[in-house]
């Protein structure tokens, strides 16, 4: 995803009729500050994921409602339990609904 997104600024920049100075990216601990801050801004907190990743994990507003397919919920639409999930993303396997109601098992590491 960071390779596709640098692409494109890198395409944007090749059509400007100025050049710029690049823009660093931040580093170790300046980058995962950025990151937390922006997490923060969206209403999540930025949590251990698999290895030594770091993920921004958010609650849903609709955490525990009732539903049938991936469309009445905000994240995933649990198929155990037909419960909306409590918080994105899920890592790990869960069985979860579609948007047409069909029992799926997603795996996210």
């Amino acid at each position: 995803m960071r390779a596709r997104t640098l692409l494109v600024l890198l395409a944007l920049a090749a059509c400007r009729a100025t050049p710029e100075a690049p823009v660093p990216e931040p580093v170790g601990a300046a980058r995962i500050e950025a990151e937390r801050a922006a997490c923060e801004r969206a209403g999540g907190s930025l949590q251990a994921a698999a290895g030594s990743r770091l993920a921004c994990v958010r609650p849903m507003r609709d955490a525990g409602k009732q539903c049938r397919a991936a469309g009445d919920c905000e994240g995933a639409c649990l198929a155990r339990s037909m419960t909306c999930a409590p918080f994105a993303p899920l890592f790990g396997c869960h069985e979860v609904l579609t948007p047409a109601g069909a029992r799926v098992t997603e795996c996210l590491d």
